[in-house]
């Protein structure tokens, strides 16, 4: 098995090959739309099938090395991991977006419809899947017995009841997450209400039919500051210690190396994140045009890409009961935190805007799907006071 180091170096030359050479070279200048297609489809399954899946199995081992070394919460570290993705794809668009203002407004509103719908609809993603994992661990408790983490596929992994972990996660744990996905319902909305009372764009200037709306600076700089004020304060690790930690500890290649070392190689996947997302951006444009789709619809499609590595964990973390479950639940919301302070982050640009249709939609869906989670998450709490 080759060394993390030049594994990390290969995702890195991976994101520039797709960025620099594929996405800007090749699908530029390639003219019959079936072989644009393929070009799209191959940065796809690099992106996603080689760098994103690479650099989140990297987070995912260095994450438990970080939070025993440095006292945060393993959610806390994973999400900054995990959202980068959210970030960056919105960030790019956003920064693609303001390119073409002066230029091609049309084209421009297009790239932030594009950056808000893959920000927000990541979020859609991450919940849903989390609130499906956190079901199916309950059910295992309540039935006392195995069960599939997808009914009747067994290559995705069987979920134990709780008395088969080798360490249940705390109370607190699950306490923090459900405030953690309290805040994140009261900023959502804090954004959807904001972009209807005063963010309403006159549309026909990109002569879009019905109503279009923009998530304004000033909020935006209020969003940032109180996702900031939320990670900041939920940054400290509530988990408790594995109780077999050294059989853990011996699959963890991180688990020897030097901290700055573990630092350098999340800087490095981060690189490779940011390039391979650019790839994917410029791909979605090319898509949309192509398939003729609305840009709300290709950006909420594109979503899974940027909570791709969320989800894997989440999953992992549900099938291996190695006391993890808990850092799992927290990075979720934790990482949907970490999401909305990028979209703020776009607004702070001036490049994230909604139509009315699309904009009721995707908060309605995130506030209900925060709702199922913290329900399911209750459960979970209430299997551990039990003692299960």
């Amino acid at each position: 098995m080759s060394s993390p180091f030049f594994r990390v170096l290969s995702f890195v030359a991976g994101g520039l090959v797709l960025k620099f050479v594929v996405a800007d070279q090749l699908l530029a200048g390639t003219d019959p739309w079936w072989l644009q297609m393929l070009v799209i489809i191959g940065i796809f399954a690099v992106g996603i099938g080689y760098i994103f899946i690479g650099t989140t199995r990297i987070i995912e081992e260095t994450t438990d090395v970080l939070k025993e070394r440095t006292g945060l919460a393993g959610g806390f570290l994973q999400s900054f991991g995990t959202a980068f993705p959210d970030m960056i794809i919105g960030v790019v668009a956003a920064i693609l977006s303001l390119q073409f203002k002066s230029t091609d407004y049309a084209r421009a509103i297009d790239l932030a419809i594009l950056a808000a719908a893959a920000t927000f609809g990541s979020n859609i993603y991450n919940i849903f899947h989390a609130t499906w994992c956190v079901w199916r661990q309950n059910l295992a408790d309540r039935l006392h017995t195995h069960v599939l983490m997808l009914p009747g596929v067994r290559s995705f992994g069987i979920v134990r009841p709780l008395a088969e972990h080798k360490a249940k996660p705390s109370v607190r744990e699950m306490d923090a997450a459900v405030e953690v996905l309290i805040a994140l319902t009261l900023l959502t909305a804090l954004a959807a209400i904001s972009m209807v009372l005063f963010g309403r764009v006159d549309s026909n200037i990109v002569s879009m039919e019905g109503d279009l709306y923009q998530l304004v600076m000033p909020v935006g700089v209020l969003l940032f500051f109180l996702c900031v004020a939320v990670l900041y304060f939920f940054r400290h690790s509530h988990a408790p210690e594995i109780l077999d930690a050294e059989e853990i500890i011996e699959e963890r290649a991180y688990a020897a190396m030097s901290t700055w070392r573990i630092w350098l190689d999340l800087v490095l996947s981060g690189a490779a994140i940011l390039f391979g997302a650019e790839a994917m951006v410029v791909g979605m444009e090319a898509f949309s045009h192509l398939s003729h789709l609305p840009f709300v619809i290709t950006g909420v499609l594109a979503g899974i890409i940027g909570c791709f590595g969320e989800m894997m964990i989440v999953h992992n973390f549900s099938v291996h009961p190695n006391g993890r479950i808990g850092d799992a639940i927290v990075g979720v919301a934790m990482d949907n935190i970490v999401t909305t302070l990028g979209a703020a982050l776009v607004a702070i640009m001036g490049g994230i805007f909604l139509g009315g249709s699309s904009l009721i939609l995707i908060f309605i869906i995130i506030l209900a799907g925060n709702t199922l989670l913290i329900g399911q998450i209750s459960r979970l709490k209430n299997s551990l006071s039990r003692g299960a």
